[in-house]
């Protein structure tokens, strides 16, 4: 108790943040890494933000080394803001496959749509009125892109100022006054230096197993000082997310599949899926027959996780050819050589890539007749 009202006593006069932070800058300048969308020279306006834009969407919630070869096939294939605002919702989202979180997709082209109608915003209001951009990446953009002094706070920036500073409770609820704080060090080392070199620091040193003996801040760290860097920052609780069993279904007539094309809003919106089904009444569902759909044959692979943010679903992916064509509301056949070009997420890919290979040979049974009863009557 004793140590937590000391450091909250600290935070009530904070040292000089350009002072502190300055051993980072000989740091960064030492040993950072050469990234894709990284500029060379960061004392003058990046050459091309809208690659800053790029990187900095697809790295929410997503490591660097999975980016970088995403952000290279993009860039080769929207070289320039005016080739994302005109493409398709298709291309795009088939460009992305395999990263996730497809509403940063959306929010990408919408934001490069308005950036081609209306121009670059000028400052960090403006960069906050394009789609897809909050509080940490409007800032990201404008401090990397445009030499803004906009201190830009992702998780990595958190971490590394709470511990130097002692910051007992969430940082987070401190963001203002931390970019205050922030600000002196953008203006008196450079806005695109101290932004990329604390997020640097945060991912390769001050992470949540910290290596403070590589760290250019330790001396003045007040966590370290106090033997309290495991502690901080806190440890915040998170909801449990929601866990559920289904059956993944590629169902096949001739050369065509069932699969559900894109919602328009939602969490796969822009996205093709296959049917899914709950996986209850199992028992009730295995002494049917495969009537009258005209089984050809089945196939099926061992199941995984797929984990989301809000949800664990545990996958039994299943293949069905059968001779009757049907078609549930909300699903229509595409063609083999359509499939393959067609944007999904990965649970659905994974499926996708299975089709070519052979299937389990230890699985049992499973009971097709009332997977096909109960997704032929919407259930």
């Amino acid at each position: 108790m004793l140590l937590v009202l000391y450091l909250e006593n600290l935070q009530m006069s904070r040292p000089d943040s350009a002072e502190l932070l300055a051993p980072i800058v000989p740091w960064f300048k030492a040993g950072a890494r050469k990234l894709p969308w990284r500029a060379l020279d960061l004392d003058v306006l990046h050459p091309d933000p809208y690659a800053v834009l790029v990187s900095e969407q697809m790295l929410q919630q997503t490591q660097v080394n999975t980016v970088i070869p995403y952000f290279q096939r993009w860039m080769n294939r929207y070289p320039e803001l005016g080739s994302l605002a005109i493409a398709s919702s298709e291309e795009i989202h088939k460009s992305w496959e395999g990263l996730g979180y497809y509403r940063r997709v959306r929010h990408l082209q919408a934001a490069a749509q308005q950036i081609a109608q209306h121009g670059w915003p000028t400052d960090l209001k403006g960069l906050l009125q394009l789609p897809g951009l909050g509080p940490y990446t409007a800032a990201a953009v404008a401090s990397i892109a445009f030499q803004l002094p906009e201190p830009a706070l992702d998780g990595n920036a958190y971490r590394v100022l709470a511990r130097i500073l002692g910051i007992v409770k969430d940082p987070k609820k401190e963001s203002i006054e931390l970019r205050t704080w922030l600000k002196p060090t953008l203006l008196a080392h450079g806005p695109s230096r101290v932004t990329q070199a604390l997020m640097e620091l945060g991912a390769l040193v001050c992470g949540p197993n910290p290596k403070c003996s590589a760290c250019p801040l330790a001396t003045n760290c007040e966590a370290h000082r106090r033997g309290v860097v495991q502690s901080i920052p806190m440890r915040i609780t998170r909801t449990k997310p929601t866990e559920v069993e289904l059956w993944l279904l590629a169902i096949q007539v001739q050369n065509h599949w069932l699969v559900r094309p894109p919602a328009e809003n939602g969490l796969l919106a822009g996205l093709w899926s296959w049917p899914t089904l709950a996986l209850d009444t199992i028992n009730d569902l295995a002494a049917e027959e495969p009537q009258p759909y005209g089984l050809v044959r089945w196939r099926a692979w061992p199941g995984w996780t797929q984990a989301y943010s809000h949800r664990r679903e545990k996958v039994l992916p299943l293949a069905l050819q059968v001779e009757v064509p049907f078609e549930p509301a909300g699903f229509i056949w595409v063609d083999q050589d359509s499939l393959k070009t067609l944007p999904m997420g990965r649970r659905d890919q994974q499926l996708l890539e299975r089709l070519s290979t052979s299937p389990s040979d230890k699985t049992e049974a499973p009971p097709i007749a009332g997977l096909l009863r109960r997704l032929v009557a919407g259930s």
